[in-house]
């Protein structure tokens, strides 16, 4: 696809989701009550922010079946092991350098490794379940990881989140960090999600699907997923917190 004749587009905020939405129960107590504010003049904090070309990174930080062990535990983690990889660019596809992408998510079980988490399933010894790289000068980012299971949560009586990684992206600043989520291709449970439901455009859902990706497959060790990151404009991926 050519990008050369792309116009900036203004951000539809008939694409996201109504910050009050009953069936996402969590979000009535939180949902503004008020008319939001504009800041018209931002301040240093704002428009300024770290700067990652410097970051220095461990060996494994963008490999979660080697970055953690509890206890020296030696092992790998248990479950299905995946690569997670894609490109941060821009609306007209110019690649995003040297931008820090985060990531954190469940293990195989559907369990996070965070002391509020009191799911039944058991937590992995090897594994923690967060990761961090910058992307290369092209804008590929990768990670090795485990595919997370689904988990239930009191939504309502039988509510499960479909298998999910959270995803974050900062940009030229601390305020203009982006977090989404990806979701993997053919998950039945996606349709059945009461938060990706908030989202009315289908187009909008399809942006956070992780797309099955054999080209970058491992043969007999693990299966690839890509998952693009669009930071702005009409091709743009869902962000949660715009």
């Amino acid at each position: 696809m050519s990008y050369q004749n792309k116009r900036f587009v203004e951000r539809d905020r008939n694409w996201h989701p109504p910050g009050y939405a009953p069936g996402y129960k969590t979000s009535i107590a939180r949902s503004p009550q008020q008319a939001l504010m504009s800041m018209q003049k931002p301040t240093v904090s704002e428009l300024s922010g770290p700067d990652f070309r410097k970051l220095r990174m461990g060996p494994h930080d963008n490999d979660l079946l080697l970055n953690f062990r509890q206890d020296q535990s030696p092992g790998l983690p248990v479950g299905e092991r995946i690569v997670m990889f894609g490109r941060v660019v821009d609306q007209f596809g110019k690649p995003v350098p040297h931008t820090l992408v985060e990531m954190w998510q469940a293990n195989a079980g559907g369990r996070y490794r965070h002391k509020n988490d009191n799911y039944l399933a058991p937590l992995d010894p090897n594994f923690g379940g967060v990761g961090r790289c910058l992307t290369d000068e092209h804008g590929w980012y990768r990670f090795r990881t485990i595919k997370p299971g689904p988990y239930p949560w009191p939504n309502d009586p039988n509510s499960w989140r479909p298998s999910h990684i959270h995803v974050s992206v900062m940009g030229p600043s601390i305020s203009t960090r982006l977090i989404t989520q990806m979701y993997f291709e053919g998950d039945p449970l996606i349709p059945l999600c009461p938060i990706v439901n908030t989202l009315k455009d289908a187009e909008a859902v399809e942006t956070m699907i992780g797309r099955l990706d054999m080209a970058h497959s491992k043969p007999m060790d693990c299966l690839a997923y890509r998952f693009d990151l669009v930071v702005r404009g009409e091709l743009q991926t869902y962000f949660e917190n715009q």
